[in-house]
C-alpha cells in the first residue's frame, strides 16, 4: 500500500504523485482522513422510512412485552442523522421522548447501549464527561479517552451540547475540576484548536523531536510544559512525523520516553495522545480487550468505546484487534457478553474477522 505502482508513476506529472504518495501513507496510517462514516460498521439505511420505523419502535415499546429484537435492528442500522430523525418524529407522534421510553422499558447494560445508540454523539461525549466529573473526584480515563481521540469539530460539538445539558461551558467546569499540568494539557486539548493542516515540514518535526529530548531524556527532571505544548497543539500529521525523528534522536520511542519520564494522569494523557496520533483504531482496540480481558468484564468502556466508534472507525478497529490480539473482537464479545446486551454489541461490531 506504501508504494504506488510503476504504472500509475508513469501516467502521473511529478508533482501530483508526491500528492499521491502522501495520500496513500495516510490511508495506510489513518482512517481519521477517510469521510466520516467511511470506516464505520454503522451506516445510513438505504430505503429509510421515518414513519414505519416509528411505528415498529412504538410497536416494539407499548405492545406486550417489549420486542427487544426490533430496538436492536433500528438502532444499529440507523444513521445517527435518521436516528435524530426517528426520536423526533417519534416525539411529534406519541408526545413522548423515545430515550426516556427505551430507559423504561429495559435495563441495566442492554439500556445503557440502546440509550447511548438513540442519541447524537455529542450528547453522549457531553454526558460521559458530566458523569466522569460527578461526585468526589474526577474520573480522569474518561475525559483523557474522549479528549485525546475527537478531532476539532467532534471536541467543538460535544462543548456545545455539554452547555445546552448543563449551562455552563466545558471549560468552566474543567476549570475546577482539573490542576497542574494535567489540567493545563485537559484545558488546551477541550479548546479544540489543535493545528489541522495536513502538510509536514520535516524540519520544524526534527526541531520539535529535539525540543521533546532536551525537555525530558537529556534534563534533570522533566519540563513538562514544552510536551503539553507540542503534543496538544501541533497536527497529527506534524506529530507522526515528529515522533519518527524522535526515534531517531533519543533511540528510545516517545511514549516509553513519556513513560520514564512522568507519572499520573499527566503520563496517562499524554500517552493516549501519542498512541492516537498513531493510530485511533489501535488506540480504542486495546482499550476494547482491556474492557474485555480484565477481571470481570468493563461494561460502561465497552459500551462507550463500540457505541462512540461504531459509525466512525469500527471497520479499522476490528483489523487491529485482530492483528494485536490474534482473535476476532467479535469472537472476544461473544465469549464475554450474552443476551441482548451482547447481541446489541455484536450488531455495533458488525461480523467476524
Amino acid at each position: 500500500m506504501h508504494h504506488v505502482t510503476h504504472a500509475l508513476r508513469k501516467q502521473v506529472k511529478p508533482d501530483k504523485l508526491n500528492q499521491i504518495e502522501g495520500y496513500v501513507v495516510e490511508c495506510k496510517f489513518e482512517s481519521q482522513f477517510a469521510k466520516p462514516g467511511e470506516r464505520g460498521t454503522i451506516k445510513a439505511k438505504a430505503s429509510f422510512n421515518v414513519s414505519e420505523d416509528v411505528a415498529a419502535l412504538r410497536k416494539a415499546i407499548e405492545g406486550i412485552g417489549t420486542t427487544e429484537k426490533t430496538l436492536i435492528e433500528i438502532l444499529t442500522h440507523r444513521s445517527s442523522s435518521q436516528k435524530q430523525a426517528i426520536s423526533k418524529a417519534y416525539q411529534e407522534t406519541t408526545k413522548r421522548i423515545l430515550v426516556n421510553d427505551l430507559k423504561s422499558d429495559t435495563q441495566g447494560n442492554f439500556e445503557r447501549v440502546l440509550v447511548a445508540l438513540a442519541r447524537p454523539p455529542a450528547v453522549n461525549d457531553a454526558k460521559w464527561i458530566i458523569k466522569a466529573m460527578k461526585g468526589a473526584g474526577t474520573d480522569d480515563s474518561i475525559l483523557i479517552e474522549i479528549l485525546s481521540s475527537r478531532t476539532n469539530k467532534q471536541i467543538k460539538e460535544l462543548s456545545a451540547a455539554y452547555s445546552e445539558e448543563t449551562k455552563k461551558t466545558l471549560m468552566q467546569n474543567l476549570k475546577s475540576e482539573v490542576s497542574g499540568h494535567f489540567g493545563k494539557a485537559i484545558l488546551l486539548l477541550a479548546e479544540g484548536a489543535r493545528d489541522e493542516s495536513t502538510n509536514v515540514n520535516a524540519d520544524q518535526a526534527k526541531v520539535d523531536a529535539k525540543a521533546l529530548y532536551q525537555a525530558g531524556e537529556k534534563k534533570l527532571g522533566t519540563d513538562e510544559s514544552k510536551f503539553i505544548e507540542i503534543l496538544c497543539k501541533r497536527s497529527i500529521p506534524h506529530l507522526r512525523q515528529t515522533i519518527l525523528e524522535y526515534k531517531n534522536i533519543s533511540g528510545k520511542t516517545l511514549q516509553k520516553s513519556i513513560e520514564k519520564e512522568m507519572s499520573g494522569n499527566l503520563e496517562e494523557l499524554l500517552v493516549a495522545i501519542v498512541k492516537c496520533v498513531m493510530s485511533t483504531p489501535a488506540y480504542f482496540a486495546e482499550k476494547l480487550y482491556k474492557s474485555l480481558k480484565g477481571a470481570g468484564t468493563d461494561e460502561i468502556t465497552l459500551t462507550r468505546v463500540m457505541v462512540s466508534r461504531g459509525e466512525i472507525d469500527m471497520l479499522d478497529i476490528r483489523a487491529e484487534f485482530k492483528k494485536l490480539y490474534q482473535n476476532s473482537l467479535h469472537k472476544e464479545i461473544n465469549s464475554d457478553v450474552s443476551g441482548n446486551y451482547g447481541d446489541s454489541l455484536k450488531m455495533i461490531c458488525g461480523g467476524e474477522d
